[in-house]
């Protein structure tokens, strides 16, 4: 999406082709008895609080045409665009480092301005949302504005948020669809694309990612592109060729199967243009609602949102020169999908430390005279492949310190072993999380944090600040996960949900019903047909439900585009809504002009869960054999 504007019917229409194809996602709301009721003003509500507002990456939302009665309504809007936006990589893994608040803003009267007409009545609601561009009679429908005015002055209550650090998200009290972006993205609460809206708002934003639509206004095909080459990571006038020869834009991913579906290569259409410029995948969420980031895209987002934060959070103080009496320490952030790497140096030379968090000084034997040491800290994430990304700022930063051993350091016992920080302990986290402990840090010792899993030792190594779950290889099943301080009786307890979430669809009548040995039920149609999937979860929190077709890419399920809950339909070529095509069986359709010639034959529909602590279901399937009529 791009900036949000009224005026000219040209700039009207381009906002609208921008905005509204959008993308969605989300994660974990406390419970109404746990938020405090808004009243007549405005109320901050920490949803999700990982550390500082002034150290983190800040999603701000707030709720306009919710009445104070109708709060509820809101933190169960929330809840849905969370649960789906925390279910998209990169935010599923760098979900720690995010704070997300609510600003509870109740307006005197419900729903939102021009919805669903035009000569629908004005609201007197608390950020003047409106859709038609604000009611502008040369503007569509869909376009959903704000107040930008008055949404950055709730935003400001957050303490220790700024532009800098944060995104504003507002969602209007409506099931109308609509929505734009930029530096204030919006969404209608209650429509069943709503909650798609906001990773895509944030890949603009945030990513500065371009849309990949192949067309200006819904239902025009767009023209040729006759512009150089442009400066989007994900757009290109160069062949494969050229781009492996040239080593230019996505060539490192080229090959790779897209996360998105597919294989990242070079699909004609982006940037509002149906010909003469390229993109890395058939569909990813710059272009089609429901499926994820490609590799191109996750890579921009992951630098995107870690330089927003500082790798080190703290470290011993670096303003003098220090003693080599003594211990050395750095602490890092704590991405939930793989632990930080620490390399320390002595002059240069490469200690074996192993990705220890501190180094003892004392057992280094230092030779008289000013000696450096360094500790750099690099996030090992498979999802960047770009050296020059991998050594930026957002995913390597390192602390000096000049050690000086004629000098002596003062010991102190005011500073006893104890916990700091942690992963929050009061819901469970899954099986593929990386859990973590941080511990003060006396100058004459370093305090050892012990894992145990349902009470048997569990080893860590020298980093005994982080665990990475998956290595652990668990049994599904609920699991007791305690860290100890050596020394004292502190100590943390988690529970571990190893146990995805179970799915179970629906399917409307078929003809009939084939059931053949060692292969998937298979049902058979002459035509449209529709499935509904629902998901069962021994934890509390939502389940996002996702299916493929033909091992195309996962695809969040939301119902229907008209009515959430209505099945989702499928039909031979595809069903057209607002110029936007839904449900095309076989090869997917995204736009009217798209290939819409019926794909018969059978069909693997597969699917599967992503539950509230991240688990991902194993995949199930069934076929579909569609005949012609």
């Amino acid at each position: 999406m791009t900036s949000q504007r009224t005026g000219v019917r040209r700039e009207v229409a381009r906002i609208v082709a921008v905005c509204l194809l959008a993308a969605g996602l989300v994660g974990t709301v406390p419970a109404a008895a746990e938020t405090p009721t808004a009243g007549d003003g405005p109320v901050v509500v920490p949803v999700q609080t990982t550390g500082p507002a002034d150290r983190r990456f800040n999603l701000v939302f707030m709720g306009d045409g919710y009445t104070t009665a109708e709060m509820p309504a809101f933190r169960a809007d929330l809840e849905r665009h969370l649960n789906t936006l925390w279910s998209i990589e990169p935010f599923a893994s760098y979900r720690s480092y995010i704070n997300v608040w609510a600003v509870e803003a109740p307006s005197a009267e419900s729903g939102v301005d021009c919805d669903p007409a035009l000569d629908a009545p004005a609201r007197d609601t608390a950020l003047d949302m409106g859709f038609w561009g604000g009611c502008n009679p040369n503007s569509v429908q869909r376009l959903l504005t704000v107040d930008s005015r008055k949404a950055a002055a709730l935003a400001d209550l957050v303490p220790g948020t700024s532009r800098a650090n944060r995104q504003i998200v507002a969602l209007a009290h409506s099931s109308t669809y609509g929505g734009a972006g930029g530096s204030y993205a919006t969404a209608s609460g209650g429509n069943a694309l709503s909650s798609l809206i906001t990773p895509h708002e944030i890949g603009h934003s945030l990513g500065g990612l371009q849309d990949e639509y192949d067309y200006y206004a819904r239902g025009v095909p767009g023209e040729s592109y006759s512009g150089p080459e442009p400066s989007s990571t994900h757009h290109t006038l160069l062949t494969e060729r050229d781009m492996l020869e040239q080593r230019a834009k996505w060539w490192r991913w080229l090959g790779e199967e897209s996360e998105s579906g597919g294989v990242i290569g070079r699909f004609e259409g982006g940037m509002y243009s149906t010909k003469g410029v390229w993109r890395p995948s058939r569909h990813s969420l710059m272009k089609t609602l429901g499926y994820a980031f490609d590799q191109v895209e996750r890579e921009v987002m992951v630098q995107a949102i870690s330089a927003k934060v500082n790798l080190v959070q703290d470290h011993t103080p670096t303003t003098a020169s220090i003693g080599a009496d003594r211990t050395v320490w750095v602490d890092t952030l704590h991405p939930v999908g793989g632990a930080l790497t620490v390399t320390w140096r002595l002059d240069g030379r490469t200690l074996p430390t192993h990705g220890a968090r501190t180094v003892d000084l004392r057992k280094l034997r230092l030779s008289p005279g000013p000696h450096t040491l360094t500790a750099t800290v690099t996030d090992p994430t498979p999802f960047v492949r770009d050296p020059a990304v991998r050594a930026s700022a957002a995913l390597t930063r390192t602390v000096s310190w000049t050690v000086d051993p004629s000098l002596g350091t003062v010991h102190t016992d005011g500073t006893g072993p104890a916990f700091t920080g942690h992963t929050p302990t009061g819901s469970p986290v899954g099986a593929r999380s990386v859990v973590h402990a941080d511990t003060t840090h006396p100058v004459d010792r370093t305090p050892s944090v012990r894992w145990r899993l349902d009470g048997r030792p569990v080893g860590t190594g020298p980093n005994d600040r982080d665990l990475d779950l998956r290595s652990l290889r668990l049994a599904p099943g609920i699991h007791t996960l305690t860290a100890h301080l050596a020394g004292t009786g502190e100590k943390l307890n988690w529970t571990v949900d190893a146990r995805p979430a179970s799915a179970s669809y629906e399917l409307s009548d078929p003809l009939r019903t084939v059931r053949r040995p060692g292969r998937p039920v298979e049902y058979v149609y002459d035509g449209p047909f529709t499935m509904r999937l629902t998901a069962r979860d021994d934890q509390e929190g939502a389940v996002v439900n996702q299916f493929r077709v033909d091992g195309d890419g996962w695809y969040t399920y939301y119902g229907w585009p008209t009515d959430a809950d209505a099945p989702f339909r499928f039909s031979p070529g595809g069903t057209v809504i607002d110029d936007l095509v839904y449900g095309k069986l076989g090869r997917s359709r995204a736009v009217p002009w798209d290939d819409a010639t019926p794909d018969y034959g059978t069909h693997t529909i597969e699917y599967r869960t992503i539950d509230a602590a991240g688990n991902v279901g194993p995949a199930r399937s069934f076929l579909v054999t569609l005949v012609e009529p």
